[in-house]
């Protein structure tokens, strides 16, 4: 039982970044398609939001591996 609430904990935390990544797709699908000229600098902008949203996913790995509960 010692490393299940960890692992609960992750489960948990990653609802966070995947509702964060899909916002941010949402965000840049409908983006290109009202100004599809600007795909070039809104792709930049979108995968930077991906690696940001999905950093905190990563911190929440790493922590739940390394504390015990």
């Amino acid at each position: 039982m010692g490393g299940t609430a960890n692992m609960i904990g992750l489960g948990l935390a990653a609802i966070g970044p995947a509702i964060g990544v899909g916002l941010i797709f949402a965000a840049y699908v409908t983006g290109v398609a009202r100004q599809p000229e600007a795909d070039s600098k809104l792709r930049q902008i979108a995968i930077l939001g991906f690696v940001l949203a999905e950093q905190f996913f990563i911190i929440a790995l790493a922590l739940a591996f390394v504390l015990k509960a």
